[in-house]
Parts: structure tokens; C-alpha cells; sequence
């Protein structure tokens, strides 16, 4: 990269926190959150819960222990659940839903009501596979940060729950699905079990996610999170950036606004780009190896994703950013 400033679109997960967010973690009031509960954990998993729709929530360090934790609570050992194809919880978690939650994935190739009623099946020999879960992700990052619409998620819930099966959705960029569709968090919460939202990707958030459901869950959440050694001791201080990344929700908009603008001129320079739904760029090349190590020579560093290129836009890059990386793969790449 030479002299050349890097423009980092590996993902919005590379955010820095800004001198307000670090102000407000200086400044939180704190407490054993083992012990006694931090009071600014407990502020964050309140307004949470109320953004949500739901009883509980409970911080933690990860959306991929969020996510763990939510199918540890709802899959017995040798229980089978279904999952969109290229869903986090199947390509991008360590296998830990089976490994430590104990389930059997299976992957949805089409999402429709209709699939998710035919994968579960019905009654089965008792040595057959038993279907108790569907986990749904809005957005979907593999799908490059496509949304779930409102009726279509509910159309979901219905299906799932026609053959008895719990819900749990991976929420990880459900503020991006939510400032998409100009809806409510909750109305993408609807009907589900557990969910789970992430804190430090668009948001800004430097670490956490929170997940939550009823109070009865979270009260077992909390002892899964111990187990997984995700207690935290004064963990307001964490909480504390996490109060400031729910105010920024609505900023979001520009993050898509961007992802347009760098998908619209990498069409124009000839590539083949599908049009982003939120904060997520796809681009399928040649030679994907080869594009990426072209990009990081000129300074702009993108990521392999479901055999494509993949740009994401964060709040730490802006319009003359996205103009840079167009300037840049126009002239050198």
C-alpha cells in the first residue's frame, strides 16, 4: 500500500469508538456485575429489551456467544435445526452450535414459509431426526446484508410454529434491517423466542451484543454466559459505549447510502455488483484472490465472502471515502 491511506471496507466491524463514546465509558458508574449487577448493564439491557419488544436481555461479549447461548437453551443433544444456507451459525461460529449446543444443522437453500414446514417434517421413528428450531438472520450477511421484510419474517414465525418449533434470530445488523425498511426493531422481533443484536458493528460499539427473550431466559442466559466464561466485572464501562451506539441507530441510513453510491460506480467501471439492500456490497470477479490482493495494493481492503468481494460501509467512512476507492480501482485496479 505504499504511502497510500487504507480505506478499510473489510467490514463495519472496524469502527473506532469516537471521543464521546470514550468519554461516556470513562464516566459510567460501574459495579461487579457478577456479584451485584453493573448498574450501566443493567440501564443498556433495559432499553434494549424495550427497543426489542421483549421481557429480558442480557449483555455479552460476542453475538456469537449470544448466539450460542440462545441454541444451548433451546436444542437438546442430537436435536435438529434449520438455518438459512450461508446463516452465521452455520459458516462463521466454529461449529459450536453443534459442538457445544449439541443440535444438528440443517440448511434452508430457499427461506419461504413453505420450506421451513417441509424441512421439519412430521412425526417421525423414534430413530429419525427431531426438528425443534429454526434460527432466522436479518440481515443476512452472507446474502450481502439482505432484509427480511415484516410480513415475511411473520410468515416465518407462523411456519415454524405450525410444526412446533422454537425461533431464535440472529439480529447481529437488525438496526441495518430495521433502518432499511423505516420499521420498528420490534416489528422484526415479532413472534420469536430469543434474539440477538450486535453493538459493535455498525453501531460502533468497540465489543458486546445482547441477547434477549423472556425473563425466564435471560435468567438462564445468565448462567450459560458464566459458564462460557462471559461474566464480566465492571462491565459498565462497556455498557456504557453500548448506551451511545443505540443513539446512532438512525446514522445508519448513510451507511447504506454509501454502499449504494460504491455499488452504483463500481458498476459503471464495468464490474458486476449486485445492488445492496443495506451496508453490504457483493462483487463477483474473476479471480477473487487476485482482486482482493489488487485492492490492498492500492489501499482499499475488502474481504472474500460467499466466493465475491465484499465492501461494507461504516460510520468511519464517508462520501469522499467511497469517491477515493472508485478513484483508486478506476486508475489501478
Amino acid at each position: 500500500m505504499g504511502g497510500v491511506k487504507p480505506i478499510d471496507l473489510r467490514s463495519d466491524t472496524v469502527t473506532q469508538p469516537d471521543d464521546a463514546m470514550r468519554r461516556a465509558m470513562a464516566a459510567a458508574e460501574v459495579g461487579d456485575d457478577v456479584l451485584d449487577h453493573d448498574p450501566t448493564m443493567a440501564a443498556l439491557e433495559e432499553r434494549v429489551a424495550a427497543l426489542l419488544g421483549v421481557e429480558a436481555a442480557l449483555w455479552v461479549p460476542s453475538g456469537s456467544m449470544g448466539n450460542l447461548i440462545a441454541l444451548y437453551l433451546h436444542l437438546s443433544r442430537g436435536d435438529r435445526f434449520l438455518a438459512p444456507l450461508g446463516a452465521h451459525v452455520l459458516d462463521a461460529e466454529l461449529g459450536t452450535a453443534a459442538w457445544l449446543a449439541g443440535g444438528m444443522p440443517h440448511a434452508l437453500v430457499d427461506v419461504t414459509p413453505a420450506a421451513v414446514v417441509a424441512a421439519a417434517g412430521g412425526e417421525s421413528p423414534y430413530y429419525g431426526l427431531r426438528t425443534t428450531l429454526l434460527c432466522l438472520e436479518n440481515t443476512h450477511n452472507a446474502a450481502g446484508g439482505t432484509v427480511t421484510s415484516v410480513a415475511a419474517h411473520l410468515e416465518l414465525v407462523a411456519a415454524a410454529r405450525s410444526r412446533g418449533l422454537a425461533v431464535h434470530l440472529d439480529g447481529a445488523r437488525l438496526w441495518n434491517a430495521a433502518v432499511a425498511l423505516g420499521v420498528t426493531p420490534s416489528s422484526l422481533v415479532s413472534g420469536v423466542d430469543t434474539v440477538q443484536v450486535c453493538l459493535s458493528k455498525g453501531l460502533g460499539a468497540p465489543v458486546g451484543s445482547v441477547v434477549a427473550g423472556s425473563s425466564a431466559f435471560a435468567v438462564e442466559a445468565r448462567r450459560v454466559r458464566k459458564m462460557l466464561g462471559g461474566g464480566v466485572r465492571q462491565g459498565g464501562v462497556l455498557a456504557a459505549a453500548g448506551l451511545v451506539a443505540l443513539d446512532r441507530i438512525p446514522s445508519l441510513a448513510a451507511d447504506h447510502s454509501g454502499a449504494a453510491a460504491l455499488a452504483a460506480g463500481l458498476r459503471e467501471l464495468g464490474w458486476d455488483v449486485e445492488a445492496p439492500a443495506t451496508n453490504i456490497v457483493l462483487a463477483s470477479v474473476p479471480d477473487l484472490d487476485k482482486t482482493l490482493l489488487s485492492l490492498r495494493e492500492v489501499g482499499v481492503l475488502a474481504s472474500p465472502m460467499s466466493g465475491k468481494v465484499r465492501f461494507v460501509t461504516h460510520g468511519d467512512v464517508d462520501s469522499s471515502d467511497i469517491a477515493e476507492v472508485l478513484r483508486r480501482v478506476r486508475e489501478d485496479v
